[in-house]
């Protein structure tokens, strides 16, 4: 019996020993390269940090304005821009309120614009010249995606880059109701609104400028080339005066008929 296990144990030992020297000469397969593509498990995206707000946004604070910043505007076309806001209210120095009526979608710097000539010029304007404090301005239109006086194939409209506003008229404290392009509001009022927006706009087109700006005023922050100069049209005009009724001439005069010649009698002696 032990003879016959030692035999079987001489024939199994080489077969083992084949075998695992055939399983040690077996090629591995290679490691697969990584890939950029794959995600690392120890790394993880870092969010790009969003973008602040603006300088103008800073600059336009609630001492200023009612003014809150209005979602990214993209198209059609060239239409549309990042800085956007919704200027609702001019704050005074004193801290009353001056309403944009309706609200205006504006470029942030355009708005500011507005913001710095209402409080600074418009409003001490109306009180030294009208006599009443200013209530609201009236907004004919602000954002708007068109071309130039909506004549198709025109140059985009600076309207459609929020870069521009036209102003109808005004309200006062009083009640009354400002059209700058009437002639029979006050020249000098006029005339003061024409020089404060000329000289901080770069485009001011009214009465007289090219027939589409015949009942309101528009003011714009174009971006003109080099060397081409700001653009301000506006004809203050004057009351349109009425002329008298002609004299008829003295010929057409009917002369009075000659008094009839009376005889006296004779003095008596």
């Amino acid at each position: 019996m032990k003879r016959s296990c030692a035999i079987i144990a001489l024939v199994i030992a080489p077969l083992a020993l084949a075998e695992l020297a055939a399983a040690q000469t077996v090629p591995l397969p290679r490691p697969r390269p990584f890939s950029n593509t794959e995600a690392s498990p120890a790394r993880t995206a870092t969010p790009a940090p969003a973008p602040g707000p603006s300088a103008c946004r800073v600059r336009l604070t609630l001492e200023r304005a009612i003014a809150p910043s209005v979602d990214t505007i993209e198209g059609p076309g060239e239409c549309g821009n990042a800085d956007l806001v919704r200027l609702e209210a001019v704050v005074l120095p004193d801290n009353s309120r001056v309403e944009i009526n309706p609200p205006a979608v504006l470029r942030c710097s355009m708005a500011e614009a507005i913001v710095d000539w209402v409080r600074d010029d418009l409003s001490q304007l109306t009180a030294f010249s009208l006599g009443s404090r200013l209530r609201s301005v009236r907004n004919y239109a602000a954002y708007h995606c068109r071309s130039r006086n909506n004549i198709i194939g025109a140059m985009m409209s600076e309207h459609g880059r929020g870069n521009a506003l036209d102003v109808r008229s005004i309200a006062l404290i009083n009640g009354k109701i400002i059209d700058p392009t009437d002639p029979q509001v006050s020249r000098d009022f006029r005339e003061g609104w024409k020089k404060s927006v000329c000289a901080r706009f770069s485009t001011v087109l009214g009465p007289g400028s090219d027939g589409y700006h015949e009942n309101h005023i528009h003011v714009d922050l174009m971006e003109r080339r080099s060397g081409y100069r700001a653009m301000c049209q506006w004809d203050v005009r004057m009351p349109e005066v009425k002329p008298a009724p002609e004299l008829a001439s003295t010929g057409s005069i009917p002369l009075p008929q000659p008094r009839p010649k009376i005889d006296l009698p004779a003095a008596r002696k």
